[in-house]
């Protein structure tokens, strides 16, 4: 009896988004939403590591342009809750636009990073070589686009654990690396453990990667100063509080000028009562007033205090252009030397490509650029002392804190201005800079805000003092005077450049053993064939 003829198995259709697929892109986003939680308010900054694992294992075996992907949705899925004060700031009138299209620029970044991730995972070592190739694109993030946006480093998410101290030995970007090569190690760990071929051999350099950097950064906190090396101060911080209406504080006249004021002359009242002890040194927020020429209002304020203050200023120069600075103003003299901001807030204080930028909103045509500092440390004689400032959005960039210090500033200020992004995140995240700052730098911080938060730390990072939000409030406390100038100054930006360098050989080498492996699973194809 003949048998029918089986039709031949059709090949199975290439689903193109397979479980695997869907598995790892769920994987990426979840990985970078768990970074973002390891971001303050929250003090979860263990969780940093973790999401690196998660990343480490969704790259696992992936080809550039998958992990490009793949790192796109990590880095994504971080920024876009990441920058919701963003979104808070510019209201329903512009739409999600800026604030989406900032959140895909900068998870570009992290797709970067996937990619190249690809072509250093075959490398000894491999999970070092990962770690620096993410810490290494965060150093082109400073400068493009629009001048650089360095918010959401790494680093930024340890302002306490047992990652901060490495701070004083290589400023954030060695910070940022510990965070991710601990996650990394983990997750080389976890790939080679399912396997079932491992050896103790094997685990070695994984197991090391995940652990050493947390017990180097444990084993440093005894060499984390906080005593007084020249004296110390009292310092104030004045709050005075302003409307919570966003964007609507263009329109609806916020006052800080005078609220500041106000909060300024009860302090005086709480000084002369014995309430509070009388500071040596009163610190103003950034632009809570304008300067623009002899103010006798802040002369007699600052007479009343009796004691010298730095004021936050939109100053004003004498072309008529506005700078934003900080003002030494003497109880005796008056105002005396100011610091200028260098580092401009882009789209906040300038405006880049103006002309295609108005075509995008009329917000910007009507918008009063600020002019950027010279260059000049940022440091100040007053008090007796030298005191640096890293005026609201440069607390992000390493050289303003840096430079202040090396120049001789025995403690840092932090004023600033955050009364546009209501109550969210925004002012707990940039205090938390300000707390690595400290640890970084060995200085106490002084963080004046006009709406908050508002806090006096110490030089180990830790806050003796802090204010609410959208509340008038002064701080009041003794900082110490430090002139030990920790490893990080000292090493100052070539620890970042030896950490890029590397980053950049191990791609090279990558590249070169990917060109070799492909050349010779040619050649073996083209012997076998002829064979």
């Amino acid at each position: 009896m003949e048998q029918e003829p089986v039709a031949p198995e059709e090949p199975p259709r290439h689903r193109r988004f397979s479980l695997a697929w869907l598995t790892r892109f769920v994987g990426a986003g979840a990985s970078g939403y768990l970074f973002y939680l390891s971001f303050a308010p929250r003090p979860l900054w263990w969780l940093a590591p973790i999401a690196f694992a998660g990343l480490g294992l969704v790259l696992h075996g992936r080809r550039f342009w998958g992990a490009f992907g793949h790192g796109f949705v990590f880095g994504f899925a971080f920024f876009l809750p990441l920058l919701t004060w963003l979104q808070a700031f510019l209201g329903a009138d512009f739409g999600p636009w800026p604030w989406l299209g900032l959140c895909a620029a900068l998870a570009l970044y992290f797709g970067l990073a996937g990619g190249l991730i690809t072509w250093v995972a075959k490398l000894p070592g491999a999970p070092i070589w990962m770690a620096l190739v993410v810490i290494a694109t965060e150093t082109p993030r400073s400068w493009f686009p629009f001048g650089g946006f360095p918010w959401g480093r790494v680093a930024f998410s340890q302002p306490s654990g047992a990652f901060l101290p490495l701070a004083s030995v290589g400023g954030a970007v060695l910070v940022g690396f510990a965070v991710v090569l601990t996650g990394f190690g983990l997750s080389t760990v976890i790939l080679r453990v399912s396997r079932t071929s491992w050896t103790p051999r094997t685990l070695a350099v994984p197991v090391a990667a995940a652990l050493i950097p947390v017990v180097a950064g444990l084993a440093l906190w005894p060499t984390i100063g906080t005593d007084a090396q020249d004296g110390s101060l009292t310092v104030a911080a004045v709050q005075g509080n302003a409307p919570d209406t966003g964007l609507g504080m263009l329109t609806q006249g916020a006052d800080l000028r005078g609220s500041h004021i106000a909060e300024s002359e009860a302090l005086i009242a709480d000084i002369r009562a014995g309430r509070v002890p009388k500071p040596d040194l009163v610190v103003w927020p950034e632009t809570a007033t304008e300067v623009d020429g002899p103010d006798p209002v802040l002369d007699r304020l600052v007479a009343d205090f009796g004691s010298p203050a730095l004021i936050g200023a939109l100053y004003r120069l004498p072309n008529g252009e506005y700078s934003n600075a900080l003002v030494a103003w003497d109880p005796k003299t008056g105002q005396g030397a100011h610091y200028t901001k260098q580092q401009l807030v882009p789209f906040g204080e300038y405006v880049p490509a103006r002309a295609l930028a108005e075509k995008v909103t009329p917000f910007v045509k009507n918008m009063d650029e600020r002019v950027p500092g010279d260059g000049s440390p940022a440091v100040l004689d007053v008090a007796g002392t030298k005191v640096g400032a890293m005026i609201c959005y440069e607390v992000t960039y390493d050289y303003v804190g840096r430079n202040a210090v090396k120049a001789g500033a025995e403690l840092l200020t932090a004023p600033t201005n955050n009364a546009w992004y209501g109550r969210s995140e925004m002012s707990y995240q940039q205090l938390a800079m300000s707390r690595l700052r400290a640890v970084e730098h060995g200085r106490a911080v002084v963080v004046a805000a006009t709406t908050g938060v508002s806090a006096i730390v110490m030089p180990d990072g830790t806050i003796s003092s802090s204010t609410g939000l959208f509340t008038a409030a002064s701080l009041v406390g003794h900082v110490p005077l430090r002139t030990a100038t920790t490893l990080s100054d000292r090493l100052g930006v070539w620890t970042e450049y030896v950490l890029v360098g590397a980053a950049l050989a191990a791609v090279l080498s990558g590249l070169v053993l990917r060109f070799r492996t492909s050349t010779t699973n040619s050649k073996t194809a083209v012997t076998q064939a002829g064979a």
